[in-house]
């Protein structure tokens, strides 16, 4: 199994071209299916996820030509709506061909997904609102199934929580219903907005998506389009807290600042130094000690769940006490006792974790468990002394582009074992 070894203690200085988000990717190529025309998507990352969700659309029946960055996709029949287990066992976001696969052909199977161990995340709510644009639903031997032979009906769907992956999936299943749809409670996350922009660009009518309400007039087809996916602010910001962790000069070039605003705003309250040099480049500096600041997640525009697990390794290098609190997944502290190998002092209460900073890490051989537990995971061992070995290195792989080969190129000691 491969493995990162990290050697500690290594100021991060140079420049970092930041990469197409994971999370605006997956929907969009999901999108394409939703027409038998050509779409052209830009800026799209080499993760495992995404070489996941190619697959899955090739068992579809889309051609996809891949040139660098850029798919060019074309799915000119849909001859069996079927999602298979082992195609998307390993990915959550395998549910967001739901919507298109109904819409376009009036039926979908799909196998209830996986993904990462951080909690339950239900897929319910996806179901819920199918069946309130007029779908058949009903889950068997681990199965989704959605029928609506004679196509979806709009209306209104209130989500009784905030759901992006939901959000993502009705409103491409609304495009092609007859009338209009109105998503309530909708997630606002960039990504949302992106995958608006994406369908608007085949002919779809949305407007709304980056508020709570998002309305949607139906059409009777989509066109193909061309789309250049959106900055990943998640990546963004675990290089921003490796700047500062490491008190490093670090330039993020190809970001999208506007998106990182919580993030950037906790940032500059622990002591960071963070410049917008413009419109799309931003560079992190740290000439004081770490302050503790504490951080509650929260649906966008709070502080988003998937950078909870670094900033949890930046404050362990805070002097004094900080606190986390999840409220988003249930089961995303499990990096706190791989934390703890390293010489973390942290201690849970329920979805609370305190930190008593202050204390510097050692190497150890930790495990990762999640995606962005593993990035958490790099940021330790990037500041901790001697030499960090993580196991499971796949998690990163499903949501980081060239992780170590970015981190060598400013002055981490990072390479890939096993």
């Amino acid at each position: 199994m491969k493995k990162l070894e990290i050697q500690g203690g290594r100021r991060l200085v140079g420049s970092i071209r930041i990469s197409g988000a994971k999370n605006a990717a997956l929907p969009a190529l999901a999108a394409t299916l939703l027409t038998s025309e050509r779409v052209l998507l830009d800026h799209i990352p080499s993760v495992a996820d995404l070489k996941t969700m190619e697959g899955l659309l090739r068992r579809l029946g889309a051609e996809i030509e891949v040139d660098g960055e850029r798919r060019a996709i074309v799915t000119r029949e849909i001859e069996s709506p079927e999602a298979p287990y082992e195609l998307v066992k390993t990915m959550r976001a395998s549910s967001l061909v739901l919507g298109p696969l109904v819409a376009r052909t009036g039926r979908a199977r799909v196998s209830v997904p996986g993904g990462c161990a951080i909690g339950a995340r239900p897929i319910n709510l996806h179901l819920l609102g199918l069946a309130k644009l007029g779908a058949t639903v009903r889950q068997e031997a681990g199965y989704i199934e959605a029928a609506a032979p004679d196509g979806l009906v709009g209306a209104t769907v209130t989500f009784p929580r905030v759901t992006v992956t939901g959000t993502e999936d009705l409103m491409m299943a609304a495009v092609l219903a007859k009338g209009e749809t109105v998503l309530e409670n909708a997630a606002r996350e960039p990504e949302v907005v992106d995958l608006a922009k994406l369908l608007n660009a085949m002919g779809a009518r949305v407007e709304g998506a980056g508020e709570s309400t998002i309305r949607i007039e139906g059409v009777d087809r989509l066109h193909g389009a061309e789309h250049r996916i959106i900055p990943d602010r998640i990546e963004a910001g675990t290089f921003l807290v490796a700047g500062a962790l490491t008190g490093g000069d670090l330039t993020l070039e190809e970001v999208a600042p506007e998106h990182l605003e919580a993030v950037i705003a906790k940032l500059k309250q622990a002591g960071a130094e963070i410049e917008e040099v413009n419109p799309t480049t931003l560079r992190v500096r740290r000439s004081r000690r770490l302050n503790p600041v504490d951080i509650t997640t929260e649906e966008h525009p709070g502080f988003p769940t998937d950078m909870q697990a670094q900033w949890m390794a930046l404050m362990i290098a805070a002097e004094g006490a900080s606190h986390v609190v999840e409220t988003i997944f249930e089961n995303r502290f499990m990096h706190v006792a791989e934390l703890a190998r390293m010489g973390a002092d942290i201690e849970l209460f329920g979805n609370r974790a305190t930190i008593r900073g202050g204390r510097q890490l050692s190497g150890a051989t930790v495990m990762a468990s999640d995606l962005r537990a593993s990035a958490g995971l790099v940021l330790a061992g990037l500041a901790a002394e001697g030499t960090t070995i993580i196991d499971r290195l796949y998690h990163l792989e499903r949501g980081y582009e060239r992780l170590e080969e970015k981190l060598a190129g400013v002055g981490a000691a990072v390479r890939r074992i096993g």
